[in-house]
């Protein structure tokens, strides 16, 4: 049986880290995002996006923390719905 509350705290700070990195290094290096979309995507895209502010991070880390956590509750849920 999976503590489900434990498993959401956990990945509300992992994808909290995992957010924070990925961010600064797109605000440090914008050419990371051309080469994400090419090598790890498959697509080439030519698009241009400068929204980096603190209101930007602040609403991306919210959405990003309630799509990981809606994932993995329905993991946990599954996982403890399922019998072998």
């Amino acid at each position: 049986m999976i503590d489900i509350k434990h498993l959401l705290k956990v990945t509300s700070a992992w994808i909290s880290v995992v957010y924070a990195v990925c961010y600064a290094g797109v605000a440090l290096f914008p050419s990371m995002r051309q080469w994400f979309m090419r090598f790890a995507l498959h697509a080439d895209s030519q698009f241009v996006s400068d929204y980096f502010s603190f209101g930007y991070f602040i609403s991306g880390l919210v959405i990003w923390n309630i799509v990981a956590a809606l994932g993995v509750w329905l993991f946990a849920y599954l996982f403890n719905a399922i019998k072998k």
